[in-house]
């Protein structure tokens, strides 16, 4: 099932963040205008998007192992095999999935985010993380909120700016989970490279993309109330659990999973 708007057209004429990423990742969903930005990135923009994607990877399998058995992914992006659905049902056969992003190129590659195991499901919806309310009342269509929920929001609040209150949106979208859940999140920072702060902020500038990178202090709030599971807040290549250690190199990314009270 697919949730959406079918009379949205994908504008080629602007950047996306969605088909940015995809680029640095190796993907072939994005246009001229997308290659652009991505070219001007440094070349750790692409490794950093690499590590990002290896630490969604291993935190849906831990929490997949962990039991959870219901995930809300906002700001899926482009489906790059593997994407989370096939991660945790690989793990837990009969875990539901539900999939939200606000580019109307991912909805067109929604049957590639559908192909479910028979036990489990999967589902999409059109829609942009600053409208929670929305992603909430689809969701509770699809997944039982009297359990736990894993809410993935990875490599995304870097585009909500401070005057959009990114803070206030992940608070609410945590409140409607249940106890026991858990809030997996990952964002971009420059602490570890800030000698490209500039260039990685001119260039999204550049491409009309709001941008807004963030200091481990600054990330730190998204996680509130939230109890972190170990090692807490780190940055991409620093987390793991059952997993041998990743290699340790610098990282564009602060991650971390915490858990509802």
């Amino acid at each position: 099932m697919t949730t959406g708007r079918p009379k949205d057209q994908v504008d080629t004429s602007k950047p996306h963040p969605a088909r940015v990423y995809d680029w640095l990742l190796g993907g072939k969903d994005n246009y001229q205008v997308d290659r652009q930005v991505g070219e001007k990135l440094p070349q750790a923009a692409r490794e950093n998007a690499a590590r990002n994607r290896a630490f969604m990877h291993r935190a849906a399998a831990w929490l997949a192992g962990e039991g959870v058995d219901q995930f809300l992914d906002i700001g899926t992006g482009i489906p790059t095999e593997p994407n989370l659905h096939q991660i945790v049902q690989k793990i837990n056969p009969a875990a539901r999935i539900v999939y939200a992003d606000n580019d109307p190129i991912v909805l067109r590659h929604a049957e590639a985010l559908l192909i479910s195991t028979p036990e489990g499901g999967t589902d999409y919806i059109q829609a942009d993380v600053r409208d929670a309310g929305s992603i909430l009342e689809h969701a509770r269509t699809f997944l039982d909120f009297s359990r736990p929920v894993a809410l993935s929001m990875i490599a995304l609040m870097h585009f909500i700016t401070d005057e959009e209150d990114p803070y206030t949106i992940t608070r609410s979208l945590v409140d409607a989970l249940p106890s026991g859940s858990y809030l997996t999140l990952s964002h971009g920072t420059t602490d570890e490279h800030p000698e490209l702060a500039s260039s990685v902020k001119t260039t999204y500038r550049e491409g009309a993309i709001p941008l807004r990178m963030r200091t481990r202090a600054e990330v730190e709030p998204f996680f509130a109330g939230l109890d972190l599971v170990k090692p807490g807040l780190v940055t991409a290549t620093q987390w793991y659990q059952d997993t041998p250690a990743p290699k340790e190199e610098l990282s564009g990314f602060y991650v971390g999973v915490a858990r509802v009270r």
